[in-house]
């Protein structure tokens, strides 16, 4: 069985990545005792994915490794905050949702558009795959729910509910990064 690092330290990631990519043994990067740090500097979810798959897997003489970025889009915004999502704001995820919502004060729903994305890159070191998820709704107007984190609690879905009002199950159904890593396996096959 061909063996794919996972660059992520998160559970619930590499659960998933198991899940759907079956057919290869997938090792998370803390297994390996090693840390690689790389800096999140292009412009795009896919070139931060991209960038640390292929520097990991140089670093590791090129085993395969797969890697991700992911973030929000707010159309009103102008995609902000993008690539910055986990850096925009120095709080807790509830203190930058609430920020968010301030900043859409009053902007009608049909305007408070929002896309979470995210990008799954593969890469032996020289050539790379990317792959990306999305899924679609709206800024909610108050934080709701709490099966989440991050932005699940103002993510609104078209059927009313957040993210963090949907059960596991039901949010996994739907996840952005099933959708990537779906798409990377029919890629893989």
């Amino acid at each position: 069985m061909k063996e794919i690092i996972i660059a992520s330290e998160n559970k619930g990631k590499i659960e998933e990545a198991k899940q759907i990519l079956v057919d290869f043994k997938i090792i998370p990067i803390n297994e390996l005792g090693i840390n690689i740090e790389v800096e999140e500097d292009q412009n795009t979810f896919k070139g931060n994915a991209i960038k640390k798959a292929e520097t990991i897997s140089k670093e590791l003489n090129g085993k395969m490794c797969i890697a991700d970025d992911s973030g929000i889009e707010i159309e009103y915004l102008d995609g902000f905050p993008g690539v910055f999502t986990k850096r925009w704001h120095k709080g807790t995820d509830r203190e930058r949702n609430l920020a968010i919502i301030d900043k859409l004060k009053g902007v009608p729903k049909e305007k408070r558009k929002i896309r979470f994305v995210t990008a799954i890159a593969l890469s032996n070191g020289n050539n790379s795959i990317c792959k990306e998820g999305i899924i679609e709704g709206y800024v909610a107007e108050t934080v709701r729910g709490e099966n989440g984190f991050g932005f699940d609690e103002i993510f609104k879905l078209e059927n009313g509910k957040t993210l963090a009002e949907l059960t596991k199950e039901e949010k996994n159904e739907l996840s952005a990064r099933r959708i990537a890593l779906e798409k990377l396996k029919q890629e893989l096959e």
